[in-house]
């Protein structure tokens, strides 16, 4: 077993789904993956992923997503084509399981990261058709593709990805669009009294590409709990045992706001509209639920 830290801020929703985001890929690509968050040292927050063999869980996790190549995946007999989602588009066979039924537009298919046609981590929560929200912050049914959206934020930090292990979080770049989890990049119009959109070249918006890949990943087996559109609670665990690790069970029960016998804290993540109301939405604060 090997494992690392880095940093994280809890009041950054993004980069807390995107802890997750390491605990599902470590637990894919290596196996027997641990993790917990440890915010004892009040000024340097850090998250410790720990999963099998020898290597760096954090460094392998980037090495993948540096390699990966991405597709949308679609269902046996589906309408969707190549030409409008912006990414390619690989139906499966007939009989092949889909996680929900065939979408209207190739929006919401699913995006599949492989390197060398292995180890594939599949991207999905924006079409889960179950009870469950699907955090899906980004609009336009019909417009970007989410397979899109992910393959633009790899194409950003390929060449450096390996190189931020320690600090992946804080990796940025000039960026049109994400999914809207890391708040550092969002804005709205009204409250900041311009709109970038209007000053064409004038104005960059810099995001945080690792951050928005691997929340979107981090998300594929857990949720924040939903109070209203606007309105989410999400927490964060550690081990009762100084240093101790836990499964990723746990952890994603945790992101659901469940009170597990560990110390914990949630935290309220309140979303508001950067455009026209129902369509996108971006988070506009956080705050920490005080303890019972």
């Amino acid at each position: 077993m090997a494992q690392a830290d880095i940093p994280v801020d809890l009041f950054n929703p993004g980069q807390v789904f995107a802890c997750l985001g390491f605990l599902e890929a470590a637990e894919v690509l290596l196996g027997d993956a641990e993790g917990g968050f440890d915010w004892r040292d009040g000024a340097a927050t850090r998250f410790t992923l720990r999963a099998a063999g020898d290597a760096d869980p954090v460094a392998a996790v980037l090495a993948f997503l540096a390699d990966a190549e991405i597709r949308a995946v679609a269902p046996a007999g589906s309408r969707q084509t190549t030409e409008n989602s912006k990414v390619q588009i690989v139906a499966l066979d007939d009989g092949a399981p889909f996680p929900f039924p065939d979408p209207p537009s190739p929006a919401t298919l699913p995006a599949v990261l492989t390197v060398e046609g292995r180890s594939a981590i599949v991207i999905d929560h924006w079409g889960d058709a179950t009870q469950r929200d699907t955090v899906k912050f980004w609009g336009g049914s019909s417009g970007y593709s989410g397979a899109a959206r992910a393959r633009d934020c790899l194409d950003l930090v390929k060449v450096r990805a390996v190189a931020a292990n320690h600090a992946p979080f804080a990796l940025s770049a000039p960026q049109t669009s994400s999914f809207r989890f890391d708040w550092r990049r969002d804005y709205i119009p009204l409250e900041v009294g311009f709109s970038p959109n209007k000053h064409g070249k004038r104005v960059t918006m810099v995001g945080f590409p690792l951050v928005e890949i691997l929340a979107a990943i981090g998300l594929s087996n857990a949720r924040p709990d939903r109070i209203d559109k606007l309105q989410y609670r999400y927490g964060v665990v550690q081990s009762a045992d100084a240093g101790g690790l836990l499964p990723p069970m746990l952890l994603r029960a945790a992101l659901g706001g469940a009170k597990l016998p560990f110390p914990h804290r949630i935290f309220w993540m309140q979303l508001g509209w950067p455009a026209q109301e129902n369509q996108e939405r971006c988070i506009v604060n956080v705050v920490e639920e005080p303890q019972a």
